[in-house]
């Protein structure tokens, strides 16, 4: 394994010690930390509505982080949507992989490997990521907006690393 320090750009606030990426304020925790928390609210709700709720937050905040990024970076389109898998991976979540993506149908398909979920909790034959699936449609959703589109996706996992016979995660955009 080799190292390399962060790609994204980190400042720090000297006074409030607040960390800034790009155009954004960011938290800074452990990985176990993380997932310890999200699994103990998943326990108490249910994975099921746990998952519905985190869609609806994460796609707003897709939509919004995307949104930002594409004004401070110039940035459109596709381009956007590959911005945002490269901040994703660069910022531990695992490594995201646009296979597919077509902004005319409103689909993508993006794979997911080195996920720090599967990293924690393992083989648990389950799809453990969905906490992921708003950030597709959210991030795909603005774009399509930017460029004047009324379409509007949806974005499902169809498969988890932590699942038995599977060595990545994948998830697919669809117009809903």
């Amino acid at each position: 394994m080799t190292k390399q320090a962060p790609e994204l750009p980190i400042e720090v606030d000297s006074e409030t010690g607040i960390w800034t990426t790009d155009a954004l304020p960011m938290l800074y925790v452990p990985r176990h930390f993380f997932i310890n928390n999200h699994m103990a609210i998943e326990e108490a709700l249910g994975a099921e509505k746990y998952a519905e709720i985190l869609y609806h937050a994460g796609y707003k905040s897709a939509w919004h982080w995307c949104e930002k990024e594409a004004e401070l970076h110039g940035l459109e389109g596709v381009d956007v949507f590959e911005h945002y898998m490269k901040r994703l991976s660069q910022r531990g979540w695992g490594l995201f992989i646009t296979e597919e993506i077509d902004l005319e149908a409103g689909t993508a398909r993006v794979r997911l490997e080195h996920s720090a979920f599967v990293y924690q909790m393992g083989k648990v034959d389950r799809k453990l990521e969905y906490m992921f699936t708003g950030w597709f449609a959210g991030a795909m959703d603005q774009i399509l907006s930017a460029r004047g589109s009324d379409l509007r996706t949806v974005a499902v996992q169809t498969q988890s690393g932590a699942q038995q016979g599977h060595d990545h995660g994948l998830f697919v955009v669809t117009p809903a």
